[in-house]
């Protein structure tokens, strides 16, 4: 049996865990077996960046911390070697930056995760991944936005230019 004070850094552990699953606004959990260290290294570099903090972590103190935090559902990717990534602030960029990774480096695997409170699975994440970012969906809403604007005022233009036309034509 472990020592008491053992006893209480695992339990200081867990109660961390549980309040990042609760408050992350994303959560991705991962397989990183057969990554090289330089591999880890460059990975978690380009998370830290995005403000992605990346944990290797106790199968068996994430299964006590995902049953606190009510997702139990979670249980089942805590299985071999696992790290996690959570994210405070943004809910795509885990999965972009994983699923990126993931794409050059086949040994790194995606099990599932957190999204919004939500528990959500590899498809899910793959398929949030592959959504252009913030920036890009907002430049697509204005483009969108501003098609019958620019319409409308290449019709005024052109019957403009017409009168014009007719104009000169009969001078």
């Amino acid at each position: 049996m472990p020592s008491a004070k053992v006893l209480e850094k695992k339990q200081a552990l867990v109660a961390e865990l549980t309040e990042k699953f609760k408050e992350s606004a994303s959560t991705v959990i991962t397989d990183y077996r057969g990554l090289t260290v330089a591999d880890v290294t460059e990975l978690r570099k380009k998370l830290r960046e995005a403000g992605i903090e990346f944990r290797v972590l106790k199968n068996t103190l994430c299964r006590r911390a995902s049953e606190a935090a009510d997702f139990p559902e979670l249980n089942e990717h805590f299985v071999g070697p696992t790290a996690i990534a959570f994210s405070k602030e943004d809910s795509v960029a885990p999965a972009k930056i994983l699923n990126e990774f993931a794409k050059s480096n086949e040994n790194l695997k995606i099990k599932g995760g957190i999204v919004d409170g939500k528990v959500v699975g590899v498809d899910e994440l793959k398929a949030l991944a592959n959504l252009p970012s913030r920036e890009g969906l907002l430049s697509m809403l204005l483009s969108v936005l501003q098609a019958p604007m620019r319409n409308f005022a290449l019709a005024v233009k052109a019957v403009s230019d017409q009168k014009q036309e007719g104009e000169a034509a009969e001078a």
